[in-house]
């Protein structure tokens, strides 16, 4: 017999099997053989914390083996071709359900593997520099590949998000994430995952092109039977990386899933000289703001104690309006690191991680506030790029601001607030290093006011939140892609080019990492419609 329960606990019952059956036997009398979480969640709303589990009790049986049924993959090698360009997320799903569909997958990732790629990351501390192929944005996995593995997602309503954390598991990922109301898989245990997630690919016929770079669209201008499209798309020319040198291979042939990444600029002037339709999107720009873990766990959990044995490390979500703006916590990474995260030259960008047990002495966020495409600021409002220049500038600046290295400028939030230079730095996760640099006054003054006002506010609403002990640390601009690619909403092609998807964070129309797995999923089946039609 199986009975299905919510249960609201304490802690020290909710994070264990042998607990949980104890917990049953003790006050439901249920005398059962196993459990099974099915949903997870904390409650710390008030002093006591309770734990929400939906369990399900096995009495006189033993759980089934497997937690779903899983997704066959068939081999595919003589099947017809679909291109897809860039092994983040969005072309990683796309290329299995590709699979799943009966067609090749033909992988072409401009950056490094999984494994080569940290090697990489680990030059940019001693070496003051940024490779620009393989850092925390380009390489297999994407920019979530070492920026944490997060797992939550609000857009549920556009596919199946419990068939991509599915999926996850069954490359690799704990069956925890399954159940977990803020799934998490872990800087240190995703590439392995994404590592399967290629074998797969290979394994059924796939194919995948490591440092290899689309550097333009096959297109093909003759009549087509659809009448609102004028050409159509056939391919990809590309480049390979060989002995550090970029040269020409050759073409890959068939409909294109582009699938770059946020990060990708190359693509978006490429777009925009191509007279491929393009628009400027909004985001937000703001900081990363970093406090001692133990100080996050002592406000979320109302305990002078923090977490305790058995809590983990403290979540917090916070969100408010600025002089009619949004301003709020962005990538929310408890027990984590401050990374850098450039993609290319005269950048400082950074951003968060976190390891599967999030054990970290600090815990970090991103703090931003979102930037309207029309806002008046440098560039002609015509221009698709100009959110895109935006960002770039600013980079720039954190860049001269850390005297033309990785070390990235920062302030004590205290002293962010008050419009004061730190005369010193507190100790920091950010493995490059710190410079004092006043970021109240270079930051523009749409971001850096309505930054101070919220953690003002923020501080009265959560004592101790507001502190020297935090710090500031710049900047913050890679919160999304600053440019929208546009398609059809029922075809998901480029609205004036057949054969050409627009996919996952970097086109637009993702936040994160489920996100642009569904949409990579929907564009394979997209991808799979138009080669029947």
């Amino acid at each position: 017999m199986v009975h299905e329960l919510n249960l609201r606990i304490l802690p020290r019952w909710a994070y264990n099997e042998q607990s949980i059956l104890a917990y049953l036997r003790q006050e439901k009398g249920i005398n059962a053989q196993a459990v099974r979480v099915v949903k997870r969640s904390i409650d710390a709303r008030q002093r006591t914390i309770f734990v929400n589990l939906t369990v399900r009790a096995y009495v006189g049986e033993e759980p089934p083996q497997l937690y779903f049924e899983p997704y066959i993959y068939k081999d595919v090698s003589d099947r017809p071709s679909v291109i897809v360009v860039g092994a983040g997320p969005g072309g990683l799903f796309a290329a299995l359900r590709l699979i799943e569909l009966g067609l090749k997958p033909v992988v072409v990732e401009r950056g490094k593997d999984v494994r080569e790629r940290k090697k990489d990351l680990a030059l940019i501390r001693p070496q003051q520099r940024v490779d620009p192929e393989s850092n925390y944005s380009f390489g297999e996995g994407g920019a979530g590949a070492y920026s944490d593995g997060k797992l939550y997602t609000r857009s549920k309503k556009r596919g199946n998000t419990d068939r991509i954390l599915q999926i996850f598991v069954q490359h690799g990922a704990s069956p925890a994430i399954l159940a977990d109301a803020h799934p998490h898989i872990g800087t240190d245990r995703l590439p392995r995952v994404i590592e399967n997630m290629r074998k797969t690919i290979l394994a059924c016929g796939g194919e995948v092109h490591f440092q290899t770079k689309m550097t333009g669209l096959l297109i093909d201008h003759s009549p087509l039977t659809i009448d609102h499209y004028g050409k159509r798309i056939v391919g990809i020319e590309a480049m390979k990386m060989v002995n550090g040198q970029w040269r020409v291979v050759n073409e890959f042939r068939g409909p294109v899933i582009l699938a770059t990444g946020h990060s990708a600029r190359d693509v978006y002037r490429y777009l925009a000289a191509s007279g491929i339709d393009i628009e400027a999107k909004g985001l937000a720009i703001g900081v990363r703001l970093e406090h001692p873990a133990h100080l996050i766990d002592q406000i979320q959990y109302h305990s002078r104690e923090g977490r305790g044995k058995w809590l983990p490390a403290a979540e917090y979500s916070m969100v408010t309006q600025v002089q009619g703006r949004g301003v709020y916590s962005f990538c929310m990474c408890p027990g984590g690191f401050v990374v850098p995260a450039a993609s290319g030259p005269e950048q400082v960008v950074v951003n968060g991680m976190s390891p599967s047990n999030r054990n970290g002495r600090w815990s970090n966020s991103g703090m931003v506030v979102e930037v309207d495409p029309l806002t008046p600021f440098r560039g002609n409002t015509d221009d698709p790029l100009r959110v895109m220049l935006l960002q770039e500038e600013l980079e720039r600046q954190c860049w001269l601001q850390a005297n033309r290295l990785q070390t990235a400028p920062a302030q004590r939030m205290t002293d962010f607030v008050n419009g004061r230079l730190s005369a010193d730095l507190n100790e920091s996760s950010y493995a490059p290093g710190l410079i004092a640099s006043p970021l109240h006054f270079w930051l523009p003054d749409f971001i850096s006011t309505r930054l101070r006002e919220a953690f003002k506010l923020w501080g009265k609403q959560k004592h101790g939140f507001l502190t020297s002990e935090a710090t500031v640390i710049g900047i913050e601009t890679r919160t999304s892609s600053p440019v929208r690619i546009l398609r059809d909403g029922e075809t998901l092609q480029h609205i004036r080019i057949a054969g050409l998807f627009p996919c996952g964070e970097g086109a637009g129309y993702a936040g994160g990492i489920v996100s642009a797995g569904v949409d990579g999923e929907r564009c394979a089946e997209a991808a799979k419609a138009y080669l029947l039609s």
